[in-house]
């Protein structure tokens, strides 16, 4: 790993307390970033933060962060720039699941869901986007990095809202990199499948409980069985993607949402 790779970056990301969100930004700060962990468990925000400054590469700093409220993703933005003096990078990770069967959704699910999934993304790249037309020219390109899913891809009967919020989420890739190329930024994303991360666990969880599955961990072997690759994923198999779309590597894609799903959307 080259600990210069992303020096000089100073990166926001939303959602960052834990899962692939606090494995990205350790990911980052290896490799010499600076980032800001935001997220709505600041505690544990702040426990990634002074996990990453002990090792001395890269900073971080934590912040209190509802991505529902632009206020609060102002807010970050600001902390960002107070702490490290500008915003290169947007990472808008952040993002819950509830399911339901279609019939049994109602608007408090949908709500729920497209709020942080979708209207949380949008006001992020908003926010993150003035900051960095406020800023001017830089010699590489800003980048914005949405985290989307293979569910934008592949409909699912027990999760119709999040399928939904994350085709909302390919729309925001696709239309911010048209919206945004005048102003020398890039919108991309990744998008993985099942990761076990504290989100598919409580998925899991709750698939049983509605009763879409028998037991917990069914679920998680149901999908193995139908990947290419025959099993499901970890944080650490998303960072180096996430890391590639961070680094002038990719500055010349726009617009492109890469699938880390092990073989989900080919089969």
């Amino acid at each position: 790993m080259d600990p210069n790779r992303l020096k000089g970056k100073n990166i926001l990301i939303t959602g960052a307390a834990q899962g692939m969100g606090a494995t990205n930004a350790e990911h980052f700060a290896e490799q010499g970033a600076n980032v800001c962990l935001g997220d709505v468990d600041l505690a544990m925000a702040q426990t990634v933060a002074e996990r990453i400054n002990a090792r001395g590469n890269g900073k971080a700093i934590a912040v209190r962060m509802d991505v529902t409220k632009r206020e609060d993703n102002a807010s970050a933005v600001a902390a960002t720039v107070e702490a490290f003096g500008s915003i290169n990078i947007g990472v808008f990770n952040a993002g819950l699941n509830k399911p339901r069967f279609f019939m049994d959704i109602d608007e408090d699910n949908w709500d729920l869901i497209m709020n942080v999934n979708t209207k949380g993304m949008m006001l992020g790249m908003q926010e993150v986007t003035r900051q960095m037309i406020a800023q001017g020219p830089q010699e590489h390109v800003y980048k914005l990095i949405n985290v989307g899913s293979v569910a934008s891809r592949k409909p699912l009967e027990d999760v119709t809202v999040y399928c939904t919020s994350k085709y909302g989420c390919l729309a925001l890739t696709h239309c911010g990199a048209v919206a945004l190329a005048k102003h020398n930024i890039t919108v991309n994303g990744y998008a993985p499948g099942v990761v076990k991360t504290p989100l598919w666990e409580q998925l899991d969880k709750d698939l049983v409980e509605i009763g879409f599955k028998d037991r917990a961990g069914q679920a998680f072997d149901d999908i193995a069985e139908i990947l290419a690759l025959k099993k499901v994923s970890y944080p650490d198999d998303i960072k180096g993607t996430a890391a590639f779309l961070a680094s002038h590597d990719s500055d010349y894609m726009t617009g492109q949402m890469i699938h880390i799903d092990g073989g989900w959307v080919i089969q």
